[in-house]
């Protein structure tokens, strides 16, 4: 199991990505119900002095894999707008997407 980080990481990667996932809509998005909520559990989960809190270390946990989320759907919505198919493209713009320059033709031909 790979390592999680800092709780207060995670939390502040959680919150970066309510915010862009609001998209700026109508109101502030710290008062989003999901803001307010995931600032509630992280509270109710602080360290304790118990030498070992399951409940801290599972919140953080789900969290980790939530922010996960997040980011990775994120991230495709970002790739699907970028290569999702517009129509005919020329051999042009395709070799271009993928990193290539297709060969000049003697005589200036193309």
């Amino acid at each position: 199991m790979a390592a999680l980080g800092s709780p207060l990481r995670t939390l502040r990667g959680l919150l970066r990505e309510l915010r862009y996932a609001s998209g700026g809509g109508g109101r502030p998005y710290r008062e989003t119900p999901a803001y307010q909520h995931v600032l509630a559990a992280f509270r109710a989960h602080r360290v304790t002095s118990e030498k070992l809190c399951r409940a801290q270390q599972e919140l953080h946990f789900q969290a980790a894999t939530y922010l996960c989320l997040l980011r990775s759907a994120r991230q495709h919505a970002a790739l699907h707008r970028e290569y999702h198919g517009k129509g005919e493209r020329s051999p042009e713009e395709v070799a271009g997407l993928v990193g290539f320059r297709l060969p000049q033709q003697p005589g200036g031909k193309g």
